[in-house]
């Protein structure tokens, strides 16, 4: 089954934080592209 779920993704410090709001998971990063990686990594992992 395929979801779509919201990636809000914000700088903070220096770096990027991505969180889904839907689910209640975040995660981080340096940059844009990998912040929204380590989240669909994270995501997948909560999901099982």
């Amino acid at each position: 089954m395929v979801r779509q779920l919201t990636a809000i993704i914000e700088k903070e410090g220096g770096g990027f934080v991505a969180l889904c709001p839907e689910v209640d998971v975040a995660s981080q990063g340096e940059s844009v592209a990998e912040a929204k990686d380590n989240l669909k990594e994270a995501l997948e992992l909560f999901s099982g």
